[in-house]
Order: C-alpha cells, then sequence, then structure tokens
C-alpha cells in the first residue's frame, strides 16, 4: 500500500469503508513487539517437503497477526495466506500464497480469492506444463466469481501474490502491492532480488495506464485543494513520501485506492484497477538461498534487503518471522497510531546440489530486460529444456561415481522474466 495511509479509503470515509481498523490481541503488549512475536510462535512447528525431481528440499514456516487499530478493536485480520504441497498429487508442485484484504469485506474477499484461486489452479490440467497461462485465466476467473459472489467487492478486495514451485523453478504471480523476494548469495554477501514490483501510481507505466482509463492520480492534499492538482507532487519512492498517490473517478471523491491493481474492487475496476497479474519466472541455482512472500505490512517500512539480512540472522525461520512481524510491528506505531496486518511466509531452499555458502562465482544479476520476454506474455527461462535433462544425467552420473561436481552450466544466474515490466 502507498505510504502510511489506508489502502482503499474515499476522502470522507463512512463506516462502510473505513480501514482504521482492530486491535493486536492474542495477550500482545504493543509496545513490546518483538517478545509478543517470538511468544506467538512458540507452539509453531517447522515444516518441509521434498522435491525429488531436483533432489532438495524445501523448509518453510509463517505468520499471520492482525493489526492495532485503536478505532475498531474487534475487526478480523483481513489478510490470510496459503500453503499448498503437492499440488495436483505431484510431489514437484507447491504453491505459497498472501492475500492482504482491504474494505469494509475485506476479509471476505481475501478468503475467497485464495480459496477459489487454489481449487482453480488445483483442477488446471496446463499448470505443470504452463504456469504463466493458468495464472492469468485463473485470477482473471476468480475475479469474475468474486464479482458475482455474495460478497460486496464494489468498494473492498485484496491484492494476491503467489509463489508456484515447479521442480527447480518459480513461477511467480502478483496482483497489487504484496511482495515476494529471494535471496542470493553473490560471494561477498546475500543480495535480496525482488520477485516482484509493487503495482502503485508511484510506478510510472501503472500511473499512465490508470489515466487511461479516466483514473484522476492526486494525492489527498491535492483532493482537498491544499496543493495544486497539476503539479506531481510524488516521485517513484514510496518509502519518503507520506501522502501517497490515489486513484480517483472524475466526478467523485472515490474510491481513493493507492493501488493500480487487484481482485475485487469492482468500482475501481472501472478507473483501470486490473486482476491481471504479472508475472516472474526464476530457474533456482544453488545460489539461491530462500525467499520470502509477505503483506504490505511488513515492507511499509522494512526494504527487500533489511528483510533478506533479518532473515540470515534466524537459523531457525520460525525466529525469523517473529522478528521480521516484530520490527514491522514496531515501525508502525513509530509512524503512525496504528499497524497494518501482517503476514509472512519464509521459505529455505535446502541441498540443492550445495547449500551456496562460498560458490563465489555466482552473482545476483538475475533480471533479464523486457527483450526477453516471450510472445503472449509467456516467460523464457535460462537454461532450454534439453540443457535441463543433460545436466541431470550428468548429476546422476557423478553421484553414481561418486565423483565431484563440475558443472558450469549450472551456475547460470536465474531469469527473472517480468511479463508487464516497470518503466
Amino acid at each position: 500500500m502507498g505510504c502510511f495511509h489506508a489502502k482503499c479509503c474515499s476522502l470522507y470515509p463512512t463506516s462502510s469503508d473505513e480501514d482504521i481498523v482492530e486491535k493486536n490481541v492474542s495477550g500482545c503488549k504493543v509496545n513490546q513487539p518483538n517478545e509478543n512475536y517470538q511468544h506467538l510462535l512458540a507452539d509453531k512447528s517447522l515444516q518441509s517437503v521434498f522435491i525429488p525431481s531436483h533432489n532438495f528440499r524445501l523448509e518453510y514456516s509463517s505468520l499471520t497477526q492482525k493489526g492495532y487499530y485503536p478505532e475498531s478493536l474487534d475487526k478480523e485480520n483481513q489478510d490470510c495466506f496459503c500453503i499448498i504441497t503437492q499440488l495436483q498429487g505431484n510431489p514437484n508442485l507447491h504453491l505459497f500464497g498472501v492475500f492482504d484484504g482491504h474494505g469494509q469485506f475485506g476479509t471476505e474477499c481475501s478468503n475467497f480469492v485464495k480459496d477459489k484461486l487454489v481449487d482453480i489452479l488445483s483442477n488446471d490440467p496446463t499448470l505443470s506444463e504452463d504456469p504463466v497461462n493458468a495464472y492469468n485465466s485463473a485470477f482473471q476467473a476468480v475475479n469474475k466469481e468474486l464479482h458475482e459472489s455474495e460478497i460486496d467487492d464494489s468498494m473492498s478486495g485484496t491484492t494476491a501474490i503467489v509463489v508456484l514451485v515447479n521442480g527447480d523453478t518459480l513461477f511467480v504471480a502478483n496482483v497489487g502491492d504484496s511482495r515476494a523476494v529471494i535471496a542470493v548469495n553473490s560471494g561477498d554477501g546475500v543480495l535480496a532480488e525482488n520477485l516482484s514490483w509493487d503495482q502503485t501510481p508511484f510506478r510510472k507505466d501503472e500511473c499512465e495506464r490508470v489515466k487511461q482509463c479516466g483514473a484522476r492520480v492526486l494525492t489527498i492534499d491535492q483532493v482537498e485543494g491544499l496543493q495544486d492538482h497539476d503539479i506531481q507532487t510524488w516521485g517513484d519512492n514510496e518509502s519518503e513520501c507520506g501522502d501517497p498517490p490515489r486513484l480517483w473517478v472524475q466526478d467523485g471523491l472515490y474510491p481513493g485506492t493507492a493501488f493500480t491493481r487487484s481482485v475485487g474492487d469492482s468500482t475501481a475496476e472501472q478507473i483501470g484497477v486490473i486482476s491481471v497479474p504479472e508475472v516472474s519466472v526464476v530457474q533456482l541455482t544453488p545460489s539461491h538461498l530462500f525467499f520470502v512472500i509477505a503483506s504490505d505490512g511488513v515492507f511499509e517500512f522494512l526494504s527487500s534487503q533489511v528483510v533478506v539480512d533479518m532473515v540470515m540472522r534466524y537459523p531457525d525461520s520460525r525466529e525469523a518471522c517473529a522478528a521480521i512481524a516484530g520490527e514491522s510491528y514496531k515501525l508502525w506505531l513509530e509512524h503512525e497510531n496504528r499497524t497494518d496486518d501482517i503476514t509472512i511466509i519464509i521459505v529455505h531452499i535446502k541441498n540443492m546440489l550445495n547449500s551456496g555458502i562460498g560458490d563465489t562465482d555466482l552473482t545476483s544479476a538475475n533480471i533479464k530486460p523486457a527483450s526477453a520476454r516471450m510472445g503472449n506474455g509467456f516467460c523464457k527461462t535460462s537454461l532450454s529444456a534439453l540443457e535441463k535433462a543433460c545436466q541431470s544425467l550428468r548429476r546422476n552420473f557423478s553421484k553414481l561415481l561418486c565423483l565431484p561436481l563440475n558443472l558450469p552450466n549450472d551456475r547460470t544466474p536465474a531469469s527473472v522474466v517480468p511479463t508487464h515490466p516497470r518503466s
């Protein structure tokens, strides 16, 4: 979400669209969030799943906690998440997702979208062969079903970010401003690389797109007449802005969304807010240590690199979830009198050929330009299917002979190919 304000708010909120809600309960003291989240995770178990096709393991943990909203103490957590292992009964196919609801019916929207998206992907026979097209079809179908459901999504909806692990490849679909980040061992340190790009008016491409659809893009100060409508008062750095640009209809003071894509939000859809996901593709290598998926309750005040650095400080991902949530909570209260809901999933990549530590030849320059895209939005990974098959044979042969591996092609950096690259 944009800066320090609610995701979706008309200029004069009523009880039906108010987004300032809820208190952190569970016996937590708001002035000691780190201790509280450690306590919250005390009974959580660490989970893992094996990827037989490439002989490595994913170890994961998660946390979701409703925010502290002094003006509405009883509102439910609008975030939710899913972790589905062995999707479609396939031991090499696993799904991780975070959904961040907003508006009066944000909780209903996020849970509806989570359940329907999982259901559609689980029943799509093309998923493992063509994840990009499966994603696009699923998001459009879910958006249509939400519009047709009994949930009033006129001023409510949800963001959605989903990571499909398909063997040694990640397919990341993003709608909104939650985020996925992967940690890359560069030899000189562990670097954070974004697997998604926040879809807000801070992005020039997204800002221009919604304007062409009829949206007015203005800050609240501009809407209230405190600043000139014709002068853009924001740059491209969300962290430096306390009054984010929002989307408004031409003749009204609504919907006021600080994002340019979502599922639901039928009113905002009329001015360019769409449910089409941006999809990136990453082929995993030994340099990839873990990935993080989190709602903007985490990334509002913590950069991707800081989040990766925090995960590196904790050998147990449950402790890392606790520390990140606690730090996010603390920073929210330092800047505002409330916090957002907070949801985070951490997935460690274990025993992929080797740990990646000390693999000094690997770099983190994994983002390919838009020219690497293929037709119709399909993404191209760094190795062909033939090369992958050859590498697999070489790995197995080396293991049988008990010889050290020497696979220079395996050291090719992964590709991250956004289907809708930011300008």
